[in-house]
């Protein structure tokens, strides 16, 4: 095939304008915020799993603590109907019946409120382990909200890029006659659809040509359509090939 070299060199440029939307057209549709966010997200989930872990145990200890509560409660109005019962007793024996009752919910009392102590201290540091776990789970849902934000941003450039790149391919296209532009079309299908020449390397795929196939090119003509014998995109031939 034949073409004007003024339409050949129009390739490189169609074929920078491919390489912009297919950059953008990545960046659209996988910006580079999305693995963290993913991770974040798989962050999220499990730390979300150990809040209600601590949650779990922080509620057991209320649970825990409002049953001994209750029987304390118990305990002290069983100690108030037996000081009643001891002041007004008339007999020696029915007394001394009240004070080792009395003296026996007395050392039940102890016990329970030394459990009580000892259930709050063990509370406290429950409550303090959610809220630590409350505070790394608002922290990564910060993150991952401005990451998402960040790609949005990204997305959104890359969309007016890509239709800015769209709209120049279309005039550039425009510009090249059909069998050309057909042509670089199926190549760039399937890898490279054209490339500079410069300093005897295609700049298509930066492979540097062997002097045998080198010398070939050069000896065609400058509207004769020449590949590049290694990943067979046209090969553009301008001043800066010489």
């Amino acid at each position: 095939m034949n073409a004007d070299p003024a339409d050949q060199r129009k390739l490189l440029d169609l074929a920078d304008l491919d390489a912009r939307i297919r950059r953008d057209e990545h960046v659209k549709g996988n910006p580079p915020q999305a693995a963290k966010v993913r991770e974040l997200i798989a962050q999220r989930s499990s730390l979300t799993q150990e809040l209600g872990n601590r949650s779990n145990v922080r509620d057991d200890l209320k649970a825990e603590l409002a049953r001994v509560e209750s029987d304390v409660a118990v305990v002290e109005a069983r100690v108030k109907r037996d000081a009643e019962r001891l002041a007004a007793a008339t007999n020696a024996k029915q007394a001394q019946s009240f004070e080792a009752e009395l003296a026996s919910l007395a050392r039940r009392k102890s016990d329970l409120e030394d459990a009580e102590i000892a259930l709050m201290e063990q509370l406290e540091a429950a409550d303090a382990a959610v809220a630590e776990q409350e505070a790394l789970i608002a922290e990564t849902n910060a993150q991952g909200a401005e990451l998402s934000a960040e790609a949005k941003r990204v997305v959104s450039e890359a969309t007016d890029r890509l239709e800015a790149a769209r709209r120049d391919r279309d005039a550039v296209a425009g510009a090249i006659p059909a069998d050309l532009l057909g042509l670089y079309e199926r190549l760039a299908a399937r890898g490279n659809g054209a490339g500079l020449l410069r300093a005897g390397a295609c700049e298509a795929c930066r492979m540097v040509l062997p002097p045998s196939d080198l010398a070939e090119v050069r000896r065609a003509q400058t509207d004769e359509v020449v590949f590049c014998p290694e990943c067979g995109a046209i090969l553009v031939r301008t001043e800066e090939s010489r």
